[in-house]
């Protein structure tokens, strides 16, 4: 804790004098850029204390990618592989239900043949895009989150977008050390304000296995038009999507019904998505307001039972003139995710994530957005365009006490669901979480990262965890772009 204090303070100080980013340039040879990143992170894992197992760990995670791309007037390629590497995987994060997995480093040691070490090679991306005058094609393997359709040019509504809009049911799951991509189409048309998207696609294998080779038979079609709007000195975006996922896949699903009941449940899922968003950002003379709206409703089949779920978020923040040195940007919201408050009838009622990047909207990903309440608070601090300080307060209850509190991110491997549920044993109040982060920027391709946060558990960790419902994750990374 001490540490990383310390080096918060550190990049506080030392941001000034090394304000100034140049980027590496990539290398081209004949036409053929050759690019690449690498990322090393080390975690340091103090899951709430199981009555027996390892909860508090270290590991290494490295994800190395290496990329030859070209591009021109009518079309442009891309072949990028990746190697995730990791050191040091805990043994004995993986403990019998209800405890289950203890932390991501149980995760990856249970989709990993109980490897402590191990590494891959795999193409992350191999597309080719055709270009016309207001639309292109892309074909192949690549990369995909929901609504990163159309980037705007306000700041505010771009950081809004990338921070609490995108991947919150497609995404990369980009904090894992493997991620995930999408084999198959991406369309999109843009003329003007106006973008018409679609994707259908079937994700690849990975996020927590290194081998990222093959598919996960779950396809998924999505589509979305994103509207860029003025309104006098105001900017604002609205999106309208829809989104169809099916995973006739035979493993057991996970919800609340009895075990028996879900082993002996074999039909499919098959579950559409309808919602959009909308986000505005207004300057003032006291400085800029934005508000941000999302929200989507759910119909399907959740194998034998009727699907009819929904989920919102409304949020608002404010960045303040006349304290430029520190450029602070205070923000608060509420999510709501539906759960399900009748395990015995033939309705699924508990929000379907899909195929999100949890780490977006759970920073500690001890949860994510299914069967939750999420009221929070947050101060972001930018003392220079390349450093960054943000921390947040978040109260966390189940939507429905007769419901699971869920993790994971969706489906990364033919054998297994993707999402996991522990019992709420009649409980609502899940945690209090409180973190801070600070991402610095530097020269040459390189930035840095630290983070910390610390979960106070409710009374549904409590009775799973009752020796210590208190946990904490803390990591440093490093990042290189050439």
């Amino acid at each position: 804790m001490k540490t990383f204090w310390a080096c918060i303070v550190l990049l506080f100080l030392a941001s000034p004098v090394l304000a100034q980013s140049d980027q590496s340039a990539p290398l081209e040879i004949d036409g053929v850029t050759f690019s690449g990143s690498i990322r090393e992170r080390y975690e340091a894992w103090d899951w709430f204390t199981p009555a027996d197992g390892q909860n508090l760990y270290g590991y290494s995670g490295t994800l190395m990618r290496f990329s030859f791309s070209q591009k021109k007037q009518n079309y442009d390629w891309n072949i990028e592989l990746a190697v995730p590497v990791l050191l040091g995987i805990p043994t004995g994060a993986v403990v019998a239900a209800p405890q289950g997995q203890l932390g991501l480093g149980g995760n990856y040691y249970a989709a990993n043949h109980d490897d402590r070490y191990t590494a891959f090679l795999f193409p992350k991306q191999a597309y080719v895009r055709f270009k016309w005058d207001h639309s292109s094609l892309q074909a192949g393997r690549f990369e995909f989150t929901d609504g990163s359709e159309v980037k705007p040019l306000d700041p505010t509504l771009a950081s809004l977008k990338n921070d609490r809009i995108g991947q919150r049911l497609l995404g990369t799951f980009g904090f894992s050390d493997v991620m995930r991509s999408f084999d198959g189409l991406h369309y999109a048309y843009s003329n003007g304000s106006w973008n018409f998207t679609a994707v259908s696609a079937i994700p690849t294998r990975g996020v927590f296995q290194v081998d990222g080779w093959g598919w996960v038979d779950t396809p998924i079609t999505y589509v979305a038009l994103t509207k860029q709007v003025e309104l006098g000195s105001s900017h604002a975006e609205w999106r309208a999507f829809g989104l169809f996922y099916y995973d006739d896949r035979q493993v057991l699903k996970t919800d609340n019904r009895p075990a028996a009941v879900r082993a002996a449940d074999h039909d499919s899922i098959a579950i559409g998505t309808y919602g959009g968003h909308y986000i505005m950002a207004t300057p003032t003379g006291a400085g800029s307001f934005d508000l941000l709206g999302w929200g989507v409703l759910q119909s399907g089949e959740w194998g034998e039972l009727a699907q009819r779920s929904g989920a919102g978020a409304i949020e608002a923040g404010f960045q303040p003139k006349g304290v430029e040195r520190i450029r602070p940007w205070f923000r608060t919201g509420y999510y709501y995710s539906s759960g399900d408050g009748n395990p015995a009838d033939r309705t699924h009622g508990t929000f379907f994530a899909v195929l999100p990047t949890p780490r977006v909207y759970a920073r500690f990903p001890f949860f994510n957005s299914m069967n939750n309440r999420d009221l929070f608070g947050e101060v972001i601090l930018r003392p220079t365009k390349s450093f960054t300080v943000r921390g947040d307060v978040h109260g966390l209850w189940l939507a429905s006490s007769r419901d699971l509190w869920y993790t994971g991110g969706g489906a990364f491997q033919p054998w297994t669901f993707g999402f996991s549920g522990r019992p709420s044993n009649g409980a609502s109040k899940l945690a209090n979480l409180y973190d801070i982060s600070g991402d610095y920027n530097w020269r040459h391709g390189i930035s840095v990262g630290l983070y910390f946060g610390w979960a106070q558990g409710g009374q549904v960790i409590k009775s799973i965890y009752p020796a210590n419902s208190n946990g904490a994750l803390g990591f440093t990374e490093f990042n290189y772009r050439f």
